[in-house]
């Protein structure tokens, strides 16, 4: 409490906290930011930053069948297990360890879901019946508009999973006027280093690295172990996770352990 001279006391106006800096994260399925982009996330996270993780495609379907069972069952759970229930919890776990303020699951339908019938359909382009994109816009709208967020990371669909592209697409849509960071979809970026980023996406732009602390590593790779109904399948198992995303990591550029993104104006 400040005084007059007179000796009145005068109320000192407390100072506003600085609005937190946001970055949102866009997933398509319940892994792709943690296993692509999950280090520069905790990044962001440690040093104050608001992070929030939206996956598009999350939805439960009661009773699947053909493909889309088999998507399930070659993970190892049984016919009657809520496949995508198990894959939300993992994905909280994961966001809890990465530290996001906030984790949304949209409820979309996957791929195998919406008629795609093989693993060799999932990665040949769109289906032309295929409108999911539609769909995303609005809610990819309202979190822009809702967050203002200063970075935005989105996939460069690296692999052509019609999940990933579709994403993009729904994205693009909303027109979103300020610099976007596009993240190698992991391990699509493992599997080929050289993969083209999708044709979707601007041309103009420039690569960026963000390196990574080994701490900020660490934890990059507990998180992605929370996924466990996939790494046996996706990195043949943990030992091989940690192998794969730290020699990733060496190669992203001029680091010991980075991340590499596609920035466009």
């Amino acid at each position: 409490m400040a005084t007059t001279p007179s000796g009145e006391s005068l109320p000192i106006p407390e100072r506003a906290a600085p609005p937190l800096k946001t970055a949102l994260f866009l997933s398509p399925h319940l892994d792709d930011v943690v296993f692509s982009c999950g280090g520069t996330l905790a990044a962001l996270a440690a040093n104050g930053w608001r992070t929030i993780l939206c996956t598009a495609f999350t939805g439960s379907v009661a009773e699947p069948t053909g493909f889309a069972l088999a998507c399930q069952t070659d993970k190892g759970l049984p016919r009657g297990a809520d496949y995508m229930a198990v894959r939300r919890r993992e994905d909280l776990a994961a966001a809890a360890i990465l530290r996001v303020s906030e984790a949304r699951h949209w409820g979309l339908l996957e791929a195998p879901h919406r008629g795609y019938g093989s693993a060799s359909e999932l990665f040949s382009g769109l289906r032309h019946d295929d409108a999911v994109w539609t769909q995303l816009v609005e809610p990819i709208r309202n979190v822009l508009r809702e967050l203002e967020p200063e970075f935005v990371f989105v996939p460069q669909a690296l692999g052509e999973h019609a999940d990933h592209l579709q994403l993009v697409r729904g994205f693009l849509a909303t027109e979103w006027p300020r610099p976007v960071r596009w993240y190698r979809d992991t391990p699509y970026a493992i599997r080929r280093p050289d993969a083209p980023r999708s044709a979707l996406i601007p041309r103009t732009g420039r690569n960026i690295t963000e390196a990574l602390s080994s701490d900020v590593m660490e934890r990059k790779i507990a998180a992605c172990a929370a996924y466990q109904t996939q790494i046996p399948f996706q990195f043949g198992g943990l030992s091989n996770l940690r192998d794969q995303l730290v020699t990733l990591a060496a190669s992203e550029g001029g680091h010991a352990h980075a991340e590499r993104f596609w920035v466009t104006p």
